[in-house]
């Protein structure tokens, strides 16, 4: 006759131990450790990698189109720059705010910046603020065949153009 209580299911000696309660915890403990480490030892290997994007180059080629007529500008896909060609040679003006930095979008009757309300003028001098300064015009040489090189690190004087 079995001495078992008859409520409780009768134990195999093939089922495992059951685990106490401190066991649980210290292994618990352990295992979460061990995973801020591996994870440390992660974060640790991506250190050598620089985490900077790159991005585009401050000087670049435009070709103008044949289509552009004068005064009207051109901002090339990508780039926050407008492009003036005319009778006496071809400009650049940066289309960056001077105000907060928002882009400015290129109208008949010059610049409008959509966040704060400036007005620039086609040469880039301010028509109405906020803006506090024009927008500076950009060095531009001549790389033959109808393009042209723009710089947007570089300002120049306002009126400076480039015969192409």
């Amino acid at each position: 006759m079995s001495t078992a209580h008859p409520s409780l299911p009768r134990r195999s000696r093939l089922d495992p131990e059951p685990v106490a309660r401190r066991d649980f915890l210290g292994l618990a403990a352990l295992w979460s450790a061990a995973a801020a480490l591996g994870f440390a030892a992660l974060g640790a290997l991506r250190l050598p990698k620089a985490a900077v994007l790159p991005s585009p180059s401050k000087k670049f080629r435009v070709h103008l189109p044949e289509s552009l007529a004068p005064g009207e500008a051109y901002v090339p896909p990508g780039r926050s720059v407008a492009l003036f060609k005319g009778a006496d040679g071809v400009f650049a003006i940066s289309t960056v705010c001077t105000h907060l930095g928002c882009i400015v979008k290129p109208t008949p009757h010059g610049f409008d910046c959509p966040c704060h309300g400036s007005r620039f003028a086609p040469d880039g001098s301010v028509v109405r603020g906020p803006a506090p300064a024009p927008l500076p015009w950009l060095a531009v040489t001549s790389a033959g065949g109808g393009s042209v090189i723009v710089d947007e690190g570089a300002s120049v004087p306002p009126g400076t153009k480039v015969a192409v």
